[in-house]
């Protein structure tokens, strides 16, 4: 499995699409400009920690740009919190899962349990593993909040849309 290189990885956080107080597609939009952004920076890793939402859109588009570019150095790699995550989400949802899963250059399984912990436990695993986070906010507490929080403490650079 490759590894990941920190001094060139990106991670990200956001909220699920139930919980965001704008569009969707605005979000993605400017997810994507800063995903392009990340790599015009010298940025070639990108860690996604795989929940609905955010996490699934920057992978999708860390992907698609992967793919527009057709250059091997743009790597995805996948941070799950715990193996079944995905199993009570909606057909559409699990689907997309499994395809950003087989198409990921790694993939952590970061807690052996399912639970609030593991959630946090990824979010910093990524944030320890890279040096910029995407971070797509609204203000609400929970894991992104945390994840931000997180990442300054640990003085990581954070591109956040609010």
């Amino acid at each position: 499995m490759a590894k990941i290189d920190v001094e060139h990885a990106v991670c990200f956080t956001g909220h699920r699409p139930e919980r965001l107080d704008m569009a969707e597609n605005k979000v993605q939009e400017w997810l994507e400009t800063q995903i392009r952004n990340a790599i015009d920076d010298g940025y070639t890793d990108f860690i996604s920690g795989m929940q609905r939402g955010v996490d699934l859109w920057a992978a999708e588009i860390v992907l698609k740009i992967r793919e527009e570019m057709k250059v091997k150095e743009i790597r995805l790699f996948s941070a799950v919190a715990f193996r079944g995550m995905e199993d009570r989400w909606e057909k559409d949802w699990h689907e997309r899962y499994h395809a950003v899963l087989k198409a990921a250059n790694g993939v952590t399984y970061v807690s052996d349990r399912p639970g609030r912990v593991a959630f946090f436990r990824r979010n910093e695993w990524m944030v320890d593993n890279s040096k910029r986070l995407i971070a797509v906010y609204t203000g609400a507490p929970g894991g992104t909040k945390e994840t931000i929080l997180y990442a300054k403490g640990h003085g990581k650079e954070i591109v956040s849309i609010k």
